[in-house]
């Protein structure tokens, strides 16, 4: 523990880490309970993740991008990039609201600091807070599996944090790897200019029928269940199944979707399958292959504040961190959606403010010895 304040940090209320769906929605309340706050955010400008995004995914094509609180963002055109939209959308909330966000900032620690205050170390200056309010998503941090010999793989092998388009696969083999939301969308995209094969670790889960307020909470109930074990978070997303549409329902019929248990190893020219109960052994060979595979969350910065459980996540419980309840993660597991985060983000600066109003100083709860 630091003995004394260093002299170059800010002193301030509270610190959010990112700005997309969560970190807004969080400053949003932020600011209407008249506290003092600063928003550190990585990307170079507004839109969160959702900047980022492939061109070709346009706003009709996502999960429905709930309202912000206090501005919503009307009616758009579905059929342009989601990219464009949801960042303009941003950008004009953080103006409407003149909400205090830096950047780009690059958050390299959260640690315990002075007179039991959080110390957030980055690339441009320290800030000294009573809260933290931890929205960083996932985007920064895909997963990649492991596989034997995927080192010598002679083609490509990207994630879909670097997919920009199809045009880059035309008349190449592309094998597509996962079963979310992502892979199928891709899959189906990539497949009117190359040769794909779809192999998923589980069967995909499609969804018929409306998705209804049921639904909704049965799958977060399931992810919220996860977190309070102090497991790694599910997805919200993943666990409402893909809606089944008549673009897909036309994909099944073509024999597009029809998929492939996971493979064994990776060859120097495709994806392998040995030979057992399953069948023969089999290669595919390709020249590509993606990783649809999802990603996890980006909390590396708060390993100084030892809030993990053997489990390997953060026990969370209605947006604080078990071990430490000055820490609030908003847009992490049962809040990782659109509208999850808006109704998180309200209930972080809730919890906030009952715990500036205790005295300063008062410090974290003693760690337990899971953490």
């Amino acid at each position: 523990m630091k003995d004394e304040l260093p002299r170059d940090a800010t002193n301030i209320d509270v610190v959010v880490i990112g700005a997309g769906q969560a970190g807004l929605s969080s400053a949003y309340f932020l600011r209407r309970a008249g506290l003092d706050f600063t928003v550190l955010d990585r990307s170079p400008r507004p839109g969160g993740a959702w900047q980022f995004r492939w061109p070709s995914l346009t706003l009709g094509a996502t999960h429905h991008v709930h309202d912000l609180p206090g501005l919503p963002m009307g009616a758009a055109d579905t059929t342009r990039p989601s990219a464009e939209v949801v960042s303009e959308y941003f950008a004009a909330y953080e103006r409407a609201f003149e909400l205090p966000v830096r950047r780009p900032v690059e958050v390299r620690a959260v640690r315990e600091g002075a007179e039991g205050r959080l110390l957030v170390e980055t690339g441009a200056g320290d800030w000294s807070a009573r809260a933290l309010v931890n929205a960083t998503g996932t985007w920064d941090r895909p997963f990649w599996p492991r596989y034997p010999g995927q080192e010598t793989f002679r083609g490509r092998q990207l994630h879909t944090a670097d997919y920009v388009g199809r045009e880059e696969f035309a008349g190449m083999r592309v094998v597509v790897v996962g079963a979310g939301a992502s892979g199928i969308q891709l899959l189906m995209e990539i497949a009117e200019v190359a040769t794909t094969t779809w192999v998923t670790r589980r069967p995909p889960a499609f969804r018929t029928g409306p998705f209804d307020e049921n639904l909704g909470r049965e799958a977060v109930a399931r992810v919220d269940a996860r977190v309070r074990a102090g497991l790694t978070p599910g997805s919200v997303v993943g666990a409402t199944g893909y809606p089944l549409t008549p673009q897909v329902e036309a994909a099944m019929a073509s024999g597009l979707l029809d998929r492939l248990p996971m493979f064994d190893r990776i060859t120097p020219e495709g994806v392998a399958w040995d030979a057992g109960p399953g069948g023969p052994a089999r290669l595919v060979r390709a020249d590509v292959i993606l990783w649809a595979t999802g990603f996890r969350p980006v909390i590396g910065h708060l390993a100084p504040l030892r809030l993990r459980e053997p489990g390997g996540g953060i026990r969370v419980e209605d947006t604080r961190a078990v071990l430490d309840p000055r820490v609030h993660l908003v847009g992490y597991g049962p809040s990782a959606s659109t509208v999850g985060a808006n109704r998180a983000g309200r209930t972080a600066v809730r919890h906030i403010r009952r715990l500036l109003a205790e005295p300063a100083g008062s410090g974290r709860p003693v760690p337990s010895a899971a953490a």
